[in-house]
């Protein structure tokens, strides 16, 4: 295999990548309502001669696009949701809303969703000129922010197939995303009371707040008799009114509880659901406990994690222009000392640098408390991860900064290098059956007898709680 071709392909579509990436950065589009972004990849892929399956798995902005047939069948996996409340000028240092209060891509999916795009045309114009056999996909996943779109789609079977899988996830280094992230449940919890006047007959009320607000500070307190790596977060999504003069009659509020095995995430929800019963009982008040999403913990794989930091060292890294640094440094100079601190995991070298300039030393099994829907892919087919800088060093995702820089030449040129990577780790895995086998093996060897339960009940449809 050649480096070069691979890159000279990629190159030859920069023009339409960036294109496709931009407009979905405008679109912006939130879980499990993609559709705009859903069809730009897919007519995307129609165009190039893939065969696309859309609705995949009774999900609406799910698709396949599928060229080839027959063993080994090689995932790609793209996403293109992205986040409400964060809407933000392209290529602005500071804090500018394009609309106050709307959604933005504050995770970088535009350019995920793209690049994953990039790397299967690519890898069919390999399988074309060389005449290799088996079969390509791009699996187009929704709803990676707060809906498990992948997690849904393995329980509808999707990849029961799959040989291997590749994605990516842009941030602000240059590495083999070899991590071990943290399993989640997110529930709803719906409580209902009793309105009354709150000065002539507060006696008559309930208050759903008053519950709300009490089991609060209950997890509060559950918080430090939970494993030190687990994580419980919280939104208050009604409030109940705007009335201070009335007992509030209903109050919601969402929970998502983390954990590093998925059995632990079930534990900790559950006595979750105790204090919230608790807190109904303390204020006469019922709660409705309603499921909404889970996701497992990823099964790292170092078979394939080493084909992957092969593939950093065939291709060059992205070179900016001094108008690019200087964006990224006015960028930088928008963090506190305390949030540039996060670049902990960079060396010496590069912890004052405003933009990667090398390729992390490849380390197995780090750990991330985040989580993510990749992880049920990685229980039920061999699975790898890279990163490209795409963004500013030390910024954080889900923030204003990722969102101003991910329509910039910094995040294209980022973007096309991760194309680059994940075409060639997948031209690696279509090309060496002995591979697969490996990376087949080393998850037997990690699951030691365990089966894959999804953690989303049977009854439960993708979208349907919001």
């Amino acid at each position: 295999m050649d480096a070069e071709t691979i890159r000279a392909s990629i190159a030859s579509r920069r023009e339409r990548l960036i294109a496709i990436s931009d407009q979905i950065w405008e679109y912006a589009e939130t879980r499990f309502q993609e559709q705009r972004s859903a069809e730009l990849l897919c007519l995307a892929l129609e165009e190039a001669g893939f065969h696309v399956e859309r609705g995949a798995g009774g999900i609406d902005t799910a698709f396949i696009g599928s060229y080839g047939s027959g063993h080994p069948v090689i995932a790609v996996l793209g996403e293109y949701d992205a986040l409400s409340g964060l809407s933000q000028m392209a290529g602005q240092a500071t804090y500018a809303p394009l609309v106050e209060g709307d959604n933005g891509h504050g995770c970088g999916h535009n350019l995920l969703g793209t690049a994953s795009l990039g790397a299967v045309l690519a890898l069919k114009e390999q399988m074309e000129q060389h005449g290799l056999r088996g079969t390509i996909r791009y699996y187009g996943c929704p709803a990676e922010e707060g809906g498990s779109g992948k997690t849904f789609m393995v329980r509808a079977g999707l990849f029961d197939d799959v040989d291997g899988a590749v994605t990516w996830h842009p941030f602000d280094y240059h590495s083999v995303m070899s991590v071990h992230t943290l399993a989640n449940y997110q529930y709803y919890y719906r409580f209902k009371g009793r309105s009354a006047h709150a000065a002539a007959a507060p006696h008559l009320g309930r208050s759903a707040l008053d519950a709300v607000e009490l089991m609060n500070v209950g997890v509060n307190y559950l918080r430090e008799h939970i494993v030190q790596e687990a994580r419980i977060h919280y939104a208050l999504t009604d409030s109940g009114g705007r009335s201070p003069n009335v007992v509030q009659s209903q109050a919601e509020v969402l929970y998502l509880i983390r954990a590093p095995h998925i059995r632990q995430a079930a534990d900790i929800a559950e006595r979750v659901h105790n204090v919230a019963r608790g807190a109904a009982l303390m204020t006469g008040t019922e709660v409705e406990i309603i499921f909404d999403k889970a996701c497992s913990e990823i099964v790292p794989n170092r078979t394939l994690e080493q084909v992957v930091d092969e593939q950093f060292r065939r291709f060059s890294l992205p070179e900016h222009t001094a108008d690019e640094l200087a964006l990224a440094e006015a960028i930088r100079e928008s963090l506190t000392d305390e949030e540039k601190q996060v670049s902990w995991q960079l060396p010496p070298s590069q912890r004052e640098l405003a933009l990667a300039s090398e390729i992390l030393p490849y380390e197995h099994g780090k750990w991330l408390s985040g989580s993510t829907d990749v992880a049920d892919v990685s229980w039920v087919t061999p699975t790898v991860q890279c990163t490209t800088a795409c963004f500013v060093n030390s910024t954080a995702a889900h923030s204003w900064q990722w969102v101003a820089v991910g329509k910039t030449s910094i995040a294209h040129k980022g973007m096309l290098y991760a194309a680059e990577i994940m075409a060639a780790t997948a031209l690696e895995m279509l090309t060496r059956p002995e591979l697969l086998a490996a990376a087949r093996q080393e998850l037997e060897e990690r699951l030691h007898g365990q089966e894959y339960v999804c953690p989303i009940p049977a009854e439960v449809q993708p979208g349907l709680v919001r």
